[in-house]
């Protein structure tokens, strides 16, 4: 994947649906560009960056 262009037009109905499969591999993306329409939807790119990188985690106290 070149770029990764998403849609979001903010309405809840149910349990909503995944945008990538369960189980699939974890991805990294860098955000490239994003707008708005009027507050009615926005539409972000992003593009893939390298293997993602995760640290510890622990909770605040």
């Amino acid at each position: 994947m070149d770029e990764c262009h998403l849609l979001v037009y903010p309405v809840v109905l149910g349990r909503g649906q995944h945008l990538f499969p369960a189980g699939g591999l974890p991805a990294s993306f860098e955000l490239t560009d994003s707008l708005t329409s009027g507050g009615r939807f926005a539409v972000h790119t992003y593009r893939p960056t390298e293997r993602p990188a995760f640290g510890p985690f622990a909770p605040e106290q």
